[in-house]
């Protein structure tokens, strides 16, 4: 009996110590919220097995659910529309460089989680081209819509709804929008596909 436990035993502690082994390395979620679908009705007769449904990468309008760094924090976060180029409030004032555009999206954010949530989103927020070159969100007006609070408090239900704004080369083309939580330093990040 003792052997059979020791071993038992020794099969859980390896067991724990290879599952805690995974690794620091931040997580890409692609998944998107599954949309609401009608049931069917009628016969209950047996199908014949079917291939699992390949998993469609997050697009614009899709939500994503995302964990922040503190233990409960969480948001629902989806990306209602994508702009490019966007155009500047004030030109005159302010806008891109030469050579240069601004791309924006509209995000909602919804706190699911247990507290209120305080960060300034676009920290958070990156946009990938079909090039592999990598942008961070900059500061701009534009003409589509208000930017998103740059100093965000909300609280749990609630929801808050602005534009990020890239900088990003006149030639370049959106593949990847990322965000992740607490101005992207949280382990999990959302992606959608631009194209």
């Amino acid at each position: 009996m003792r052997t059979r436990l020791a071993a038992l035993t020794t099969a859980t502690v390896l067991g724990l110590a290879l599952t805690g082994c995974s690794g620091n390395d931040d997580s890409v979620t692609t998944k998107p919220e599954p949309k609401a679908t009608s049931s069917k009705t009628g016969s209950d007769k047996s199908e014949a097995p079917q291939e699992p449904a390949q998993e469609e990468p997050a697009r614009i309008g899709d939500t994503i659910t995302l964990a922040g760094m503190d233990d409960g924090s969480e948001l629902k976060v989806t990306i209602l529309k994508y702009v490019d180029p966007a155009k500047p409030a004030d030109p005159e004032i302010f806008g891109p460089e030469g050579g240069k555009k601004w791309a924006a999206a509209r995000f909602q954010l919804v706190n699911t989680g247990k507290s209120t949530y305080p960060d300034s989103p676009s920290n958070g927020a990156k946009i990938a081209d079909t090039g592999g070159q990598r942008f961070d969100s900059t500061i701009g007006d534009i003409t589509t819509g208000p930017a998103m609070t740059s100093d965000l408090s909300l609280p749990v239900g609630e929801k808050a709804v602005g534009w990020m704004v890239w900088e990003v080369p006149a030639s370049s083309k959106a593949a990847t929008i990322q965000w992740a939580m607490d101005s992207g330093f949280a382990d999990e990040v959302g992606q959608w596909n631009v194209k």
